[in-house]
């Protein structure tokens, strides 16, 4: 049976070499053995857990944080409501049950899913049939109508590709893999230089360059100034632009080599905001943050949230609510209050989103 390993073999074999870039990209989206086009990757029995999967609450709040930008915007109808990489549709439908305290929100929705993998797109389509709203689906942000938008992306730009440079005798050279003399898969580095990159570092310090998250964020924040609307994107990676081999991989919540099993595990690279916000205010959109997402829950009502829900429950689910507040929130060990950032995009005629206020800086 031919797996991605051996298509990749194949490939180095005939063609030399391939950048980091190319391994992320064929390791996560190959339309054969793509880690995210065949497989359910979420929860206790795949290979990752995602915030919306944690608690309701997650969903619940950035649905109705979407139901005041809507007011902030003018209450436009319709609305295109769109997230991006939206898993199993947890956050999505936890976002729309929440809603439904804003009917006029709700009946302004024309919601779309940015989807690749055909799996993971049968189960949101199932998980949101019966969310009362109509769903479409896209394979890119071109694909949605145009119109203004409030557009939602939660682990979405650690899964795209980055290309790494090493720092090699003062000059910097593409990251590479190659195949070593077992026949697996190593690194290596190009043989040719990239002269165009003026930063400098130590010996074999790691660049890391993310063009695929750079285009994107120029797509949407032009979106965004032509047509309207705001959007909030989080994940985990650093606030400040600095050096560093961030990519990681991740099968059955434990890390990995990243290149032992290409296909059969979760890529990632942690996200530089700072140079997401550049691109983004590129364009001429406002951008806010990044602030750690504990901050951001916690000035969106997280703690009034869980207060309710559990005065309404039995002690065990109480104290459940309580445990995933604080790893939603917490900034400890384990936690992910401050590893994942959120950062939002908007057009420069509106206010500043929820959740951006200085109150959000407030320590967790």
């Amino acid at each position: 049976m031919t797996t991605l390993l051996d298509e990749m073999k194949a490939l180095i074999a005939l063609k030399g070499p391939i950048t980091v870039e190319r391994y992320m990209e064929l390791s996560l989206a190959h339309p054969e053995f793509g880690y995210y086009m065949n497989r359910d990757p979420f929860g206790a029995t795949g290979d990752f857990t995602t915030s919306p999967e944690i608690s309701q609450m997650f969903g619940e709040l950035i649905g109705l944080w979407a139901a005041e930008v809507w007011s902030s915007m003018g209450a436009p109808n319709p609305v295109r409501l769109v997230e991006l990489g939206p898993g199993r549709g947890t956050l999505m439908s936890d976002a729309l049950r929440a809603a439904r305290i804003v009917p006029e929100f709700r009946a302004a929705l024309d919601v779309w899913l940015m989807e690749t993998s055909p799996t993971l797109a049968a189960m949101q389509h199932e998980l949101l049939l019966d969310a009362g709203v109509a769903v479409a689906w896209a394979q890119s942000l071109k694909e949605v109508p145009e119109g203004p938008a409030i557009v939602i992306g939660n682990e979405f730009l650690d899964a795209l590709p980055v290309r790494q440079f090493v720092r090699v005798n003062g000059q910097w050279r593409e990251r590479m893999v190659r195949l070593n003399d077992e026949d697996g898969l190593a690194f290596d580095v190009a043989s040719a230089p990239e002269i165009y990159i003026r930063a400098n570092a130590r010996e074999g310090e790691v660049l890391e360059v993310n063009p695929a998250g750079h285009r994107f964020m120029f797509e949407l924040g032009g979106r965004l100034v032509k047509q309207g609307g705001v959007a909030l994107l989080i994940d985990y990676g650093h606030a400040v632009t600095g050096l560093g081999d961030t990519l990681q991989a991740l099968r059955a919540h434990r890390y990995v080599d990243p290149l032992a099993m290409p296909g059969e595990c979760d890529l990632t690279a942690h996200v530089d905001f700072a140079a997401m916000a550049r691109s983004a205010a590129a364009t001429g959109a406002a951008v806010y943050g990044p602030i750690d997402q504990g901050d951001f829950l916690r000035a969106i009502g997280i703690d009034l949230r869980t207060k309710a829900l559990a005065e309404r429950a039995g002690p065990d689910r109480a104290e459940e609510l309580h445990q995933a507040r604080n790893r939603l929130v917490g900034k400890g060990k384990g936690e992910m209050g401050a590893l994942f950032k959120a950062i939002a995009l908007a057009n420069r005629r509106l206010p500043t989103p929820p959740g951006f206020h200085p109150v959000a800086a407030r320590p967790a």
